[in-house]
């Protein structure tokens, strides 16, 4: 059975970090260089949350505040159920849904090992039915 484990030995455990006075623009400037869609939020080695797409959207952008007069602090996501490296695929799966989230902090000792989102979830999934079903080709044809 796959586990956060497998999900960061194949993607990483690198992580795009801002502090919590970061502008939401300037966050917002670096995910589009990136191509990614959301920041870590850190001070110093700790983990505060995560600023998200999401979060612009519904607490900027809706609200009508100012992209360079807000700090990504005032509207990253704080409340994530912390996952472990040992953590599996489908334990993740079912924090994501019960929270309606998209990305999970992956903590070791209480420091931040990586990220997962929905979609390495996903691509994990699809990776685990892949090589079943190439096992299964190869019983069946011997």
């Amino acid at each position: 059975m796959r586990n956060v484990a497998h999900i960061l030995s194949r993607k990483g455990s690198r992580v795009t970090i801002v502090t919590p006075g970061t502008t939401v623009l300037d966050a917002l400037k670096i995910m589009a260089d990136q191509n990614i869609g959301s920041v870590v939020v850190m001070l110093d080695d700790r983990f505060l949350g995560i600023m998200t797409e999401r979060d612009y959207s519904r607490k900027v952008i809706l609200k009508g505040k100012s992209s360079t007069d807000t700090t990504v602090e005032e509207i990253m996501s704080s409340d994530f159920p912390p996952v472990r490296k040992n953590d599996t695929v489908e334990y993740c799966m079912e924090r994501l849904a019960e929270r309606n989230l998209r990305y999970l902090p992956v903590m070791e000792a209480d420091k931040l090992a990586g990220i997962i989102s929905v979609n390495d979830l996903v691509k994990e999934t699809i990776l685990e039915h892949e090589e079943t079903i190439s096992h299964l080709q190869t019983y069946i044809q011997s």
